[in-house]
């Protein structure tokens, strides 16, 4: 067999159990790497060591990539606009994920000799999302079923953690938007840089806490008083 070094080097073509004599002097094993070639090659390695530094690799290669989920959402040739709006909603949050949505038309009972209605509803799909979507299969049918598979377009993968749509709600405790108006007295907002030639601005003094008010003394009854005697006629 031909033999490789543990440092690559070539060692040359030798009898096996002179290979094997080799590895276990340096303490290490003799692998066999190609099989199929004449003669045989064998390296001699740390073999304990080449797998962990295989797994490793295959775990960083891994870690890298990204599964695309086809997700599934269903509609009817009549669905409501409510039912309508819950679902494009959820079309674009699978778009923003990365992931492509298959739409499915169900067709029950004679609405089938209507497939324009079907497609109308997959148009009126389209429209909403169209700033975020694009067709990768049109629409086609498959049995009772009219399916259209539609990808997100490029640029609308946001990473994980970050706003749905421009403009939403700020998270408590997130960084200020660059250029946005400060309010003052808001947490985290810087104090106000002093008055030109550096008086500091005046601290606001708190209002004196209102006097308790002072018990007036309860009304005395006068006494009544006698009336006159009359003069006897």
């Amino acid at each position: 067999m031909r033999v490789i070094a543990a440092d690559g080097g070539q060692v040359g073509i030798i009898p096996t159990h002179e290979a094997l004599r080799m590895a276990e002097e340096q303490g290490l094993e003799l692998v066999e790497v190609n099989p199929r070639a004449v003669p045989p090659v064998c390296k001699i390695m740390d073999f304990g060591k080449f797998k962990y530094e295989t797994s490793k690799k295959e775990k960083a290669s891994r870690k890298h990539q990204s599964t695309i989920v086809l997700k599934e959402v269903k509609l009817r040739p009549k669905t409501d606009d409510h039912d309508f709006d819950f679902k494009v909603k959820h079309i674009r949050r699978f778009l923003g994920e990365g992931n492509k949505c298959k739409l499915v038309i169900v067709f029950r009972g004679r609405e089938i000799v209507h497939p324009e209605m079907g497609q109308a509803m997959l148009d009126q799909v389209l429209r909403a999302v169209n700033d975020v979507a694009m067709v990768e299969q049109r629409a086609m049918m498959e049995g009772r079923r009219m399916v259209m598979t539609i990808g997100p377009r490029g640029g609308v993968i946001r990473p994980p953690g970050s706003p749905a749509l421009p403009g939403a709600p700020a998270v408590p405790g997130a960084p200020a938007v660059p250029g946005a108006p400060a309010v003052p007295g808001a947490p985290g907002t810087p104090a106000a840089p002093a008055a030109a030639g550096g008086t500091p601005p005046p601290t606001p003094v708190p209002a004196p806490a209102a006097a308790a008010p002072t018990p007036r003394p309860a009304p005395v009854a006068a006494a009544p008083q006698s009336k006159a005697a009359e003069p006897k006629s």
